[in-house]
């Protein structure tokens, strides 16, 4: 692995400026290194990050890696990861042309990082620096505790998902509103919606009442407002007074809460696990955004690789070489998910609507199909709101709001389905569907959303963990749970406790033999309707057990 030399440099200097010229931001300072495609297999199990910590799941990685390369060599072309400054790897025996097109993919991906607000809690971040440190730091744990370390590193990867990425982000560039007290608050926050149980209608009123109140008199409208509430409900003021004697816990990821309350990490020959979970917890933390912007980044990137490349002067003559590379990473497949395909045309398809001003209240309004397609008041606004756009959204947000039936229209994409053909003993594919409806719902059930699993304070006691999955219609994968909560179980220290949502085993309904002479029934059985039911694990002294509540 060394840094690309002076004449590659150059080039990539040429291509920020332009991009630059083009509206991407981004910081000056970068690295680029030339790498073999086999230090890419290497790299790889590591999330591309050289300096993360070693582990035998990598290791296992590599060899797997290695032998799928060595039926089916391929050129992986570039990775880049976020970190300060950015670091970019490149393939040795890429043409210049071609480091044009990848040059122009990387820089959007470290616009789309140092932009995109939900890796705000990495701006500022040297990861591939720290890592390092933490590397050294588990080696040498490694040499003093042996295998015990691996196991404190398995045991809490099983559940490194489980961090609050949203709390973290929550507490970043937040500034209360001076001018709104704690009584408001308190008022409209808990009282209404929690104790009083006021509906949608008497929210609002009483908010418009609050507003007319401090807009009549800024002075004493607070108090004014709150006399008439002391009137009517003489048991407020005591609820707020009590719930400001009460301390406040902040919400807790898992992870969070078991290093911070376990009595067995507690303990001081067990202080090191704290250390080693430390660096999980804040690697999972760093790479969920990564995760959740994945359909994003990858558009973001290969629409700017697209769009730049064609405007460079540089590539003159070879334009149907870059033809033949683009089409291979941003051909929309029939079946399955291809997320450069997929955002790119989205981020083309938002700025074109945007350009002719289709994303206002009036071109919605619009209902006639001529009338939709011949919309257009040239806003000149198309550029502007993908930028902000590759701002503000997430892949769940940005499918959720943008995937319409027009963009699939436009597209022509379809859900494919998948049948046996009995005779001719085939499996088949066919469009099953093309509707919005169904291709959103085939995207949202693509992306990662891990579990919701929370610690139910109330129910932990006797040092005993008790874990509530609240369910959102899909359940745990059953194969994991024993292991996942053996490691809990010895991490916490005590019995570990999880209340989740399976489904009901139905029986299954008995078909009546064919009769000669009598016609046959379908062979196409009727869907059956799924059933749920919560169910309680108990993992104790490293025995499951499970119960139906």
């Amino acid at each position: 692995m060394e840094l690309i030399d002076q004449h590659t440099k150059t080039i990539m200097e040429g291509c920020k400026e332009r991009a630059r010229d083009a509206g991407l931001r981004f910081e000056d300072e970068s690295l680029e290194y030339i790498v073999t495609n086999r230090d890419l297999i290497e790299l790889s199990p590591k999330v591309m990050i050289p300096t993360l910590y070693d582990y035998w799941v990598h290791d296992v990685e590599v060899l797997k890696e290695k032998g799928k390369y060595e039926l089916y060599p391929g050129n992986p072309y570039e990775t880049v990861i976020n970190t300060r400054p950015a670091i970019s790897f490149y393939n040795d025996n890429n043409p210049d042309w071609l480091n044009v097109m990848i040059f122009y993919h990387v820089l959007a991906h470290i616009d789309f990082f140092q932009n995109n607000l939900f890796f705000r809690h990495t701006w500022d971040y040297d990861f591939n620096g720290e890592a390092l440190s933490d590397k050294r730091a588990i080696a040498k744990l490694r040499a003093e505790r042996g295998r015990w370390v691996d196991y404190v590193i398995e045991f809490t990867r099983g559940i490194d998902n489980l961090v609050g990425y949203h709390s973290l982000l929550s507490g970043i560039f937040h500034t209360p509103d001076a001018s709104i007290s704690a009584k408001v608050d308190y008022y409209f926050d808990i009282y209404l919606q929690d104790v009083a149980k006021a509906n949608i209608s008497k929210y609002i009123k009483e908010l418009e009442r609050y507003n007319v109140s401090v807009k009549e008199d800024p002075a004493l409208g607070e108090q004014n407002f709150f006399a008439r509430i002391d009137r009517r409900h003489p048991e407020f003021g005591s609820l707020f007074k009590k719930h400001q004697e009460e301390k406040p816990q902040k919400p807790k990821d898992l992870l969070q809460f078991i290093m911070e309350n376990s009595k067995m990490l507690r303990r001081e020959e067990n202080q090191w696990m704290l250390m080693v979970m430390q660096v999980i917890r804040k690697t999972g933390l760093f790479f969920q955004p990564q995760i959740r912007t994945k359909i994003m980044n990858e558009g973001w990137a290969s629409y700017w690789h697209e769009t730049l490349y064609l405007s460079d002067d540089r590539i003159k003559g070879h334009e149907v070489d870059f033809a033949r590379v683009n089409a291979g990473v941003t051909a929309m497949p029939r079946v399955g998910l291809n997320p450069y395909a997929l955002g790119m045309r989205l981020f083309y398809f938002l700025e074109e609507m945007a350009e002719k001003g289709k994303i206002s209240w009036a071109f919605q309004r619009t209902r006639d199909a001529k009338a939709r397609k011949d919309f257009d008041i040239q806003s000149g606004q198309g550029k502007d709101f993908i930028f902000k756009v590759r701002e503000n959204f997430s892949d769940f947000t940005f499918i959720h709001n943008f995937v319409d039936q027009d963009f699939i229209n436009k597209n022509n994409l379809f859900v494919a389905g998948k049948r046996l053909n009995k005779q001719k003993m085939v499996w088949e594919y066919y469009v099953k569907s093309r509707r919005v409806e169904d291709y959103r719902e085939m995207l949202m059930a693509s992306l990662y959303h891990p579990p919701h699993i929370e610690v139910d304070l109330k129910k932990t006691k006797e040092n005993a963990l008790y874990l509530i999955h609240h369910f959102e219609g899909k359940p745990l994968l059953a194969d994991y749970i024993p292991n996942t909560m053996l490691g809990i179980e010895y991490l916490w220290g005590g019995p570990v406790q999880l209340e989740t949502t399976e489904v009901m085993a139905s029986p299954s309904t008995q078909r009546m033999p064919a009769i000669p002479g009598l016609a046959a029934k379908s062979d196409s059985p009727k869907p059956r309707k799924l059933k749920w039911r919560r169910v309680l694990y108990t993992m104790k002294e490293r025995k499951l057990s499970k119960n139906i509540l």
